[in-house]
């Protein structure tokens, strides 16, 4: 996949682990995301807000803005190349996503010592708008997200 001298880069496994992540992840396909940024520690996504995506207020529900920012972590918590799940989560909900909307999820680690991580995230929309904060907090657990040559 990669020869050995960029298999030990950070930057190529960041990139690695985040193409082989999205080629798995039906989920968030499924909801238009699309990884726009990954370095180590960081990730950027966006997700466009559809009709089918809108509450009872004709605002983009919470839970699809909760899957975008929940993505990013996740794809910023892998971007080491270790297999890292969520361990939990909290979210505010400062602004309503409209429908045609763009949102961007910035995921950026504050912390990383041992197996856990600390992680957060903004939700903007195409305005610069603040809709959502997130912090999650990870769990390192076996294995690699991308096989590698070393």
């Amino acid at each position: 996949m990669h020869d050995a001298a960029s298999a030990l880069n950070p930057q190529a496994l960041a990139e690695a682990a985040g193409a082989a992540m999205y080629a798995r992840d039906t989920a968030s396909q499924s909801l238009g995301m699309k990884l726009i940024e990954i370095r180590p520690g960081y990730a950027r996504m966006t997700m466009p807000v559809r009709a089918d995506m809108l509450n009872g207020h004709l605002t983009c529900h919470g839970g699809f803005i909760f899957a975008l920012a929940d993505s990013a972590f996740a794809f910023a918590c892998n971007s080491h190349n270790l297999n890292t799940v969520g361990a939990g989560c909290t979210i505010d909900y400062l602004a309503p996503g409209r429908q045609d909307d763009l949102l961007t999820a910035e995921a950026v680690e504050q912390a990383l010592a041992g197996k856990t991580g600390i992680y957060d995230v903004t939700v903007k929309n195409q305005d610069g708008r603040l809709i959502a904060t997130f912090r999650g907090k990870s769990h390192r657990v076996s294995g690699e997200v991308a096989p590698v040559q070393r």
